[in-house]
C-alpha cells in the first residue's frame, strides 16, 4: 500500500514599503535610476557612517501589523544579522530578532470555499540588500547598491499551509491588505514584494514535520505554484528512495521548471545576532498605535459589504472591482464624477477585463483615468456617441488616456440626430434590399436585423441603432 504524503509549507514575504526614503537614510527609494546613483555613506557601508531611523517605516509596519491581528510589540529594537556577500555592504544586515514589531497575528483565507486561518509568526522590520547583476559574456558581477537601504518588512508565517493553492489564496490576502493600506505597491514583478517558501512533506498522521528546504527566487504567483509542486515531488522521490532531504535553500529556475542546491540552510545561530549598537530601541505608545489605527483606510472586506449595501451590482461584479485597489479607486471616483454605479461596473467588467486580457496586463497597472471615463460614459449616455463608436473610443482611453470629448470631435465620431438625412440613407437601404423587406413583412423579425446593419454601414456607424430601428420598422 502506497504511503500518503502531507505538505507542510511557511512563508517568508519580504514587502518593500512605499516610503520616499530608506529606512535608515535620506537616499531615495524610487525603482530604476542609473546603478548607484540613490546612495550615501550611510546605505553603502561606510566607516563612521551612523543610521537615523525613518518614523514613516514604523507607522507602516504598525499600520500592516494591526491589518493582519498582530499585537504591536511597544518596545522593540533592531539587530545586526551577520553575514558575508558583495550585495551587503556592511557585512551585516540590520534587522530584528529578539523583539520584531508584530507577532501573533492571522489572516483568514478561502480555497474552493473552504475558509481557513493563516498564523503570522511575527512582522520585522529590516533593511535590504543591494542587488549582484552578473555579466554572462565575462564572467564579472557588478553590484549596484541603490537598492541597498530600502525599507523591508519581513512576514514570517506559521507553517500552516498545505497545499499551493492556500499559499496562492494567503499572498493574494496579504497583497490586497498591503496595497489597499498604502503601505507598499506589491509589484512581484519589480521584487516589492518577494516570497520565499519553507516546505517538507511528512506521512499524513507523522508526528514530526519533515526536513524543510527554503525556495528563493519567486517572482510570480505562478513560478510559486509550479515551485511547490516541483519541490513536493523532489522531496517525496527522495525518501521513497530512502534517501534523506537535506535542509538547504533551493533556487527555482522558472524557465527550466527546476530548482538547484545554493547553500544549506542557514539558522539563526548561523548569523550571530547582536543588538545593533548604533540605534536606540523603539517606544511605541498606546496613543501612537491608536493614532494609526484610526488612519486605517477601508479594506478590501468592509469595501465589498459597502458595495453591497449601495450599489445595485452582483456580488461577481464586486469581487473582481474590489480586487485590485487600482480597479476600487478607478470604480469610487468615475462615481463621484456624477456616473451611474452600474454603467461604471458594466465598463470595468466588460471592456476593461477583455482588453487587460488582450495585453497581458494586470488591473494595478491601469492608467486611464476616472475623468476619462466618466467623460466617455456621458458621451453614451447623452446619446452624442453610439455603443460601437464608444467601444472604439475607450480603446483609445485605454491606452492613452485621451480626452474622449475631443477625440469624438477631432474625428467626427459624433452620432448624426439630422432625423431628414438618417431617413433619405433608410429609405435607399430599404429600397436596395427588397428581398430583407419581404422577409420582414412575411414575419420574419430577424430580418430588421440585416437592414439595421446595412443603415449603420451607410452612416459609417455615426447614427444611433435604436432610432434607426425604429425609423425601420415605421417605414415598413
Amino acid at each position: 500500500m502506497s504511503k500518503v504524503y502531507e505538505t507542510v509549507i511557511g512563508l517568508e514575504v519580504h514587502v518593500e514599503l512605499a516610503t520616499k526614503t530608506k529606512i535608515f537614510c535620506g537616499c531615495s527609494t524610487e525603482f530604476g535610476g542609473a546603478p548607484n546613483t540613490h546612495t550615501c555613506p550611510v546605505c553603502t557601508g561606510m566607516p563612521g557612517s551612523l543610521p537615523v531611523l525613518n518614523k514613516g517605516v514604523v507607522e507602516k509596519a504598525i499600520a500592516v501589523g494591526l491589518a493582519t491581528n498582530c499585537t504591536i510589540t511597544q518596545n522593540c529594537k533592531f539587530d545586526r544579522k551577520n553575514y558575508f556577500y558583495p550585495d551587503n555592504p556592511q557585512n551585516y544586515q540590520i534587522s530584528q530578532l529578539y523583539y520584531p514589531i508584530c507577532r501573533n497575528g492571522k489572516v483568514e483565507i478561502e480555497v474552493n470555499g473552504q475558509k481557513k486561518e493563516i498564523g503570522i509568526h511575527e512582522i520585522h522590520m529590516e533593511e535590504d540588500a543591494g542587488k549582484l547583476v552578473h555579466d554572462a559574456c565575462d564572467g564579472a558581477s557588478l553590484v549596484d547598491y541603490n537598492r541597498s537601504g530600502v525599507p523591508l518588512i519581513e512576514i514570517v508565517s506559521e507553517p500552516d499551509m498545505r497545499s499551493a493553492e492556500e499559499v496562492i489564496a494567503y499572498l493574494d490576502k496579504l497583497r490586497l491588505i498591503i496595497q489597499y493600506l498604502g503601505a507598499s505597491d506589491c509589484k512581484l514583478n519589480e521584487g516589492s514584494m518577494r516570497a520565499d517558501v519553507n516546505l517538507s512533506v511528512c506521512e499524513v498522521g507523522a508526528k514530526e514535520f519533515g526536513t524543510r528546504t527554503e525556495m528563493k527566487n519567486l517572482n510570480s504567483f505562478k513560478a510559486i505554484a509550479r515551485a511547490i509542486e516541483n519541490e513536493r515531488e523532489r522531496q517525496i522521490a527522495l525518501i521513497e528512495d530512502g534517501k534523506e532531504v537535506v535542509q538547504e535553500t533551493r533556487r527555482w529556475d522558472d524557465t527550466k521548471g527546476y530548482s538547484y542546491a545554493m547553500r544549506s540552510k542557514e539558522d539563526a545561530q548561523d548569523y550571530r545576532y547582536f543588538p545593533d549598537p548604533d540605534l536606540v530601541s523603539i517606544q511605541i505608545s498606546d496613543a501612537w498605535i491608536e493614532e494609526i489605527r484610526g488612519k486605517q483606510p477601508e479594506l478590501r472586506a468592509e469595501k465589498q459589504a459597502r458595495y453591497k449595501e449601495e450599489y445595485d451590482i452582483p456580488e461577481y461584479d464586486i469581487d473582481i472591482l474590489t480586487s485590485s485597489k487600482k480597479m476600487a479607486d478607478l470604480f469610487e471616483e468615475t462615481i463621484a464624477l456624477g456616473a451611474a454605479p452600474k454603467k461604471v461596473s458594466n465598463w470595468l467588467m466588460v471592456e476593461t477585463m477583455r482588453l487587460l486580457k488582450e495585453h497581458e496586463m494586470e488591473a494595478d497597472e491601469l492608467a486611464f483615468s476616472a475623468t476619462n471615463l466618466a467623460k466617455l460614459i456621458q458621451l453614451v449616455e447623452s446619446k452624442a456617441i453610439n455603443g460601437t463608436v464608444a467601444k472604439e473610443v475607450f480603446e483609445k482611453v485605454f491606452a492613452e488616456d485621451i480626452d474622449p470629448e475631443k477625440y469624438v470631435e477631432e474625428h467626427g465620431l459624433k452620432t448624426v440626430n439630422d432625423e431628414g438625412a438618417l431617413r433619405k440613407v433608410v429609405e435607399e437601404v430599404i429600397a436596395a434590399n427588397p428581398q430583407s423587406v419581404a422577409d420582414y413583412r412575411n414575419g420574419k423579425e430577424k430580418a430588421i436585423g440585416f437592414l439595421v446593419g446595412q443603415t449603420m454601414k451607410a452612416m459609417k456607424g455615426k447614427a444611433d441603432p435604436g432610432s434607426v430601428n425604429q425609423m425601420l420598422k415605421e417605414l415598413l
